[in-house]
């Protein structure tokens, strides 16, 4: 049976910053060149599997608009409208933001990195205002407005990091879906976890296992309770999608 509901998740393409390996959260990364190849193929599996768009939601990071933007284009839907909202940010690294992830796993060991980048309700080591990022993130115009002073973080866990999308999800997202509107999402591996945390209601910790892939759109079709009939189905080969999630798990390796 197909779903009354259907919406479409993507993750950014390669960022600059994934390609380096360094803990990125709300550094303002821009797509690397295999980033950009990315989102240009989710835009062309998108175009193949006939999905269309009443409107689109990404985060206020570079990254993920402009894998939004590619996909739009390559599948001619680019004049719908975009709705933009720091709720779908990045996990903020706090002070591991601009690290390499090799290295710190080198310096920390590697099961610290892990229970940084994998633990729930573990949360990095906060961002200082000597931070080198600091005033380049805090002061940034484009949240001038919001989140308000005492909503932004200096730091997320996973926890965190869910407890300000799902409010998103659930006053703006749903109440579009069930007035009909066809949705796409392009954000990052952290909040899209915290959405499919959400609606395949997954413990704490089969969700830290999840290696969202980079640039592989997938969907979600849900009943009229917004409880799936189909899960994360990737519009993509499996081997491709699994090497991409390898891909992605083994970054806080020390090398």
């Amino acid at each position: 049976m197909a779903g009354k509901y259907k919406i479409v998740m993507v993750r950014h393409g390669e960022s600059e910053w994934n390609q380096k390996n360094l803990f990125c959260g709300w550094f303002d990364a821009d797509l690397s060149d295999k980033g950009r190849e990315e989102a240009k193929s989710a835009g062309q599996a998108i175009k193949d599997a006939g999905l269309k768009f009443d409107v689109a939601h990404t985060s206020l990071l570079t990254r993920a608009q402009n894998t939004l933007a590619s996909i739009l284009q390559e599948s001619g839907q680019t004049g719908i409208p975009i709705e933009k909202t720091w709720r779908l940010n990045e996990r903020h690294y706090g002070g591991l933001t601009g690290l390499n992830k090799a290295e710190t796993a080198a310096k920390y060991g590697e099961q610290q990195v892990q229970i940084w980048r994998r633990s729930f309700d573990v949360p990095p080591p906060p961002m200082e205002p000597d931070h080198p990022y600091y005033d380049k993130i805090v002061k940034d115009p484009r949240y001038a407005g919001d989140p308000k002073p005492g909503e932004f973080p200096m730091f997320e866990s996973l926890k965190l990091t869910i407890e300000r999308t799902l409010p998103y999800w659930n006053s703006v997202i749903v109440p579009q879906m069930q007035a009909g509107k066809k949705i796409i999402i392009a954000a990052h591996g952290n909040s899209l976890r915290g959405i499919v945390k959400h609606l395949d209601n997954m413990s704490d910790a089969a969700i830290m296992e999840l290696n969202l892939p980079t640039g592989i759109p997938f969907v979600y079709e849900l009943d009229e309770n917004l409880k799936p009939v189909v899960s994360m189905k990737f519009l993509g080969d499996e081997e491709t999608v699994r090497k991409a999630m390898e891909s992605v798990a083994a970054q806080g390796k020390a090398k």
